[in-house]
């Protein structure tokens, strides 16, 4: 039934994007399906916004339609299913490579995006393990401080810190591919950083440390290899291919990753650490007041992705990151701020609608729907969610300077979605009050902010007047840049 469900899903969104003929790529990530589209005027927008599973679309070097977490990773297979069905006529590939050389020539003219978007490609694919993983590892703390089922423990750790124990092999086999190298060798070069034997190989002057440099170390180390890979590509006889470029690449990459980068990356992920520590300790409100309230404007320009390496280093290091909970008080801003435009436009129903159908997943975390389809297209109530989004990341921030470390061991899910994820320097009771506690600041004053200062008296009356649908921006707040993914989210 499930596949069914999915199915049509994916029957319904195909004819409304102008048919399998029209797409051009299909991809997807935490909760969007990506198209790449030959023609982008053919999309019949209102109705496929008006789907049920349809939580908003988003144009930018992509055409994108939000499904949501868990169910776009569903829906993508049976959609492709459906293209791949369709027949192809030589038109359709000359088209199809057109549009590929456009959309690749867009990418290049903004290199540092695209290098943010490929770093947010090497660790996209790892965040199902780390939430999964982080939960079992949660659920093993409650039963190790219960006394429960204390058989069943060891089994549970080796779970949770299987995958921990060789994220550098995922992160070097992912940075291989996503730069155009052979996984494997990726793989098998980064595997060198976790090796037991590392400790006993002695760099700048002190042994070495398995897990030394972590998955900084390990995506170095990829990169590396991808260069030496394909300088061998060019260089060896293809005769000798075989042989001489998979041992040439690991040799060289290797020795170099021993003897400098896993030194180089260590230091670098100590002083990552170090300075979270650092700011949150010595800046507490103040930071966390700085870093939820800047988080959806981050998120607007897309910069955001540059965090994701950042997060899975703590979470390396520490077991948690404490930068995700503060971040995530952004998408409590964003709730206040909706409920507050709900209030404030009793008269306009295509708004209200709109509202109700989002909460629920601004709750859980999922943010799009309640920035594509109400703070963006209004603009001042963007601003005032980000204002509520500071003061929740302030009062958790406080928490910390105070000595009370709330982090999470994964990243992806935000909102009411991370109490399961949630752990810290003192119990899990005063860890997920603390959580709470910046959700709740972040709703109320994201409401209050909202309800005094998001409208003008000619905005209240306009929107008030009769019933008109809101008018959708692609560019954010007075034409800006488009929304990224993951905004609300943490």
């Amino acid at each position: 039934m499930p596949d069914e469900k999915n199915s049509a899903i994916a029957a319904a969104i195909l004819p409304l994007v102008g048919g399998a003929r029209n797409v051009t790529s299909v991809a997807h990530c935490m909760t969007r399906l990506r198209l790449g589209l030959r023609d982008p005027s053919l999309v019949r927008e209102e109705e496929l916004k008006a789907l049920p599973a349809v939580l908003g679309v988003v144009e930018d070097d992509t055409y994108q339609i939000v499904l949501g977490p868990g169910t776009v990773a569903r829906v993508t297979p049976q959609f492709e299913a459906l293209v791949a069905s369709a027949p192809e006529t030589a038109e359709d590939l000359a088209s199809r490579g057109a549009a590929i050389k456009a959309a690749r020539s867009a990418r290049n003219s903004t290199p540092f995006k695209l290098f943010l978007r490929r770093i947010a490609n090497i660790f996209v694919p790892l965040i199902p393990a780390l939430i999964g993983c982080g939960i079992i590892a949660g659920l093993n703390g409650v039963m190790t401080n219960m006394g429960w089922l204390p058989a069943v423990v060891p089994a549970l750790t080796a779970m949770a810190a299987g995958f921990m124990s060789l994220i550098a092999v995922f992160v070097g086999y992912n940075t291989a591919k996503e730069f155009g190298g052979t996984p494997v060798l990726g793989g098998a070069v980064a595997a060198i950083i976790v090796f037991p034997g590392i400790a006993n190989i002695e760099a700048f002057g002190q042994k070495l440390s398995p897990g030394q440099g972590g998955v900084l170390g390990a995506l170095g180390a990829a990169a590396l290899a991808v260069y030496v890979e394909k300088w061998c590509r060019r260089w060896v006889p293809e005769a000798l291919d075989v042989l001489v470029t998979p041992t040439l690449t690991v040799l060289v990459s290797g020795l170099v990753t021993i003897f400098g980068l896993m030194f180089v990356a260590g230091e670098v992920s100590a002083a990552i650490g170090d300075f979270a520590n650092w700011l949150l300790a010595g800046g507490g409100a103040g930071a966390g007041f700085v870093l939820g309230g800047l988080f959806l404007p981050l998120v607007m320009l897309g910069l955001h992705q540059a965090l994701i390496p950042i997060h899975t280093t703590l979470i390396e290091q520490q077991g948690f990151t404490v930068l995700l909970p503060i971040l995530a008080m952004a998408g409590a801003g964003q709730v206040g701020a909706a409920a507050a435009v709900y209030v404030r436009l009793p008269y306009n129903a295509s708004i209200r609608t709109t509202i109700k159908s989002a909460l629920p997943a601004g709750f859980l975390g999922v943010g799009e729907p309640l920035i594509y389809g109400v703070s963006l297209p209004l603009g001042r109530p963007f601003i005032t969610a980000c204002v509520g989004g500071a003061f929740g990341g302030g009062f958790v921030g406080l928490f910390n300077m105070l000595g009370d470390t709330v982090g999470s061991t994964a990243i992806g899910p935000s909102g009411w979605a991370l109490f399961p994820l949630l752990d810290g320097n003192r119990g899990l009771g005063e860890t997920v009050a603390v959580y709470a506690g910046g959700l709740v600041v972040g709703y109320v004053v994201g409401f209050l902010a909202t309800y005094w200062f998001g409208f003008t008296g000619p905005m209240l009356a306009e929107l008030n007047a009769k019933d008109q649908p809101l008018r959708r921006s692609r560019s954010g707040v007075g034409g800006g840049a488009p929304i990224e993914e993951g905004a609300g989210r943490g």
